[in-house]
């Protein structure tokens, strides 16, 4: 007879530790926003933290294969894009906003796999994706419950895209590759993608400042943390129960943006509510009755 625990084991602990940090982020990323650009930041952030993991990981490297490298830069091109948008839209939304709007990439796993695999969600999905999108009009810019979204919510909304695609990557190469090699290439590429496209962007080296030097060392940090506690801990919990921890993340974006003086509407918080509901509904799956079969004489 299998155990049966209400406690959270050590990998759930590091996941939902890992949310947390995830939460804070929004806000620290809204107050470097200031004092660089979103390509400069992202850069230095992901470079940083791929040295980082190099170091860490040198003794791994040498069987780097095609496959991971080639599965490393096109989860590095999603994070770009992902972290990317989502830094671009903390330039004019706030941090909680952001992390509402960010967590519609659960709900958006489904749809894009729809488009690219051909595979339709599931009722629950679809319940999951009405939830989020009211919430999305009701958090949504001053006029909260308009669909006149500005320049920073369509860029983290696009960012949740670039997210869900990242997932879809990460699961579709999963078992096949060295995740601590894949790790690496993921980071380095998405940060020498994020400096390459600054000029690109007329994107100018701001001046120098701890405002956004100490996120930048930080989160740099933080990163390369975060992408290995997810890659040893999800190993033996299911996606599913990681998806519902992951939905606290935002959760924790606005309890750390109320602190720091955040005061988003009513209409806006019960979007976000809203939103946190669809991410847990889009994870519910009935398994259908099984008939039992009448015993012969």
């Amino acid at each position: 007879m299998k155990s049966f625990s209400l406690l959270p084991s050590r990998q759930e602990l590091a996941l939902i530790l890992v949310t947390v940090f995830w939460g804070g982020t929004f806000f620290v990323v809204h107050l470097a926003m200031q004092h660089a650009g979103p390509l400069f930041f992202v850069g230095l952030r992901f470079s940083w933290a791929g040295l980082l993991s190099l170091v860490l990981c040198r003794g791994h490297l040498r069987g780097l294969t095609r496959l991971e490298l080639g599965a490393g830069f096109l989860i590095g091109v999603s994070i770009f894009l992902g972290y990317g948008l989502q830094t671009y839209g903390l330039q004019t939304i706030t941090g909680s906003q952001s992390a509402f709007i960010t967590a519609l990439y659960v709900p958006m796993v489904p749809l894009v796999q729809w488009l690219v695999m051909g595979r339709p969600p599931h009722l629950m999905s679809w319940i999951g994706i009405l939830l989020a999108f009211a919430g999305l009009i009701c958090l949504s810019g001053p006029q909260a419950g308009s669909l006149s979204f500005g320049p920073g919510e369509v860029a983290t909304l696009l960012c949740a895209v670039a997210v869900a695609g990242e997932i879809l990557l990460i699961g579709r190469f999963a078992g096949r590759v060295d995740s601590r090699r894949v790790t690496v290439v993921q980071l380095l590429v998405a940060g020498g993608l994020s400096l390459a496209m600054m000029p690109v962007a007329g994107e100018v080296v701001p001046a120098f400042s701890w405002y956004w030097a100490l996120p930048v060392l930080i989160m740099g940090v933080m990163s390369m943390v975060i992408q290995l506690t997810m890659n040893w801990a999800q190993q033996t919990v299911s996606p599913t129960r990681a998806t519902v921890i992951y939905a606290g993340e935002p959760v924790w974006g606005g309890v750390v943006g109320r602190i720091a003086g955040d005061r988003l509407p009513a209409l806006a918080i019960f979007g976000g509510a809203l939103i946190v509901a669809g991410v847990l509904v889009s994870e519910l799956k009935f398994a259908p009755k099984k008939t039992v079969e009448p015993v012969q004489p």
